[in-house]
């Protein structure tokens, strides 16, 4: 067990310009933290097994769930469950920093939906 942090984590780029480190990884639990630029989103999509509770850093989230628009600002979060389609936006001008919690984890249990 050791102290993690984005400067010892697990780097990895996702889309056009976004970027993500693994603060935790294991077979049960992921914790991201990710950095969204400004115009950038993710595809709308839905995990079939994984569900995910998204934490606000810093910037704005626009956050779309099943539907349902919200604007995340720092300290604020949301939880999706399995199943539920959303999309996370960035339609700010500064950087979009979030933590996002996944168990199981999503990787390879995405759904473009």
């Amino acid at each position: 067990m050791a102290l993690v942090s984005i400067k010892n984590a697990e780097h990895y780029f996702w889309g056009e310009k976004c970027d993500g480190w693994h603060l935790a990884k294991s077979s049960s639990l992921s914790v991201i933290q990710e950095r969204v630029p400004h115009g950038c989103s993710e595809v709308r999509h839905y995990h079939e097994r994984s569900e995910q509770f998204f934490y606000v850093l810093s910037g704005i989230a626009t956050m779309e769930v099943d539907g349902n628009i919200y604007q995340m600002t720092a300290g604020s979060g949301i939880h999706v469950p399995a199943g539920i389609p959303h999309q996370l936006s960035n339609h700010q001008t500064e950087d979009l920093v979030f933590l996002v919690v996944s168990t199981p984890p999503s990787h390879g249990d995405r759904v473009i939906a």
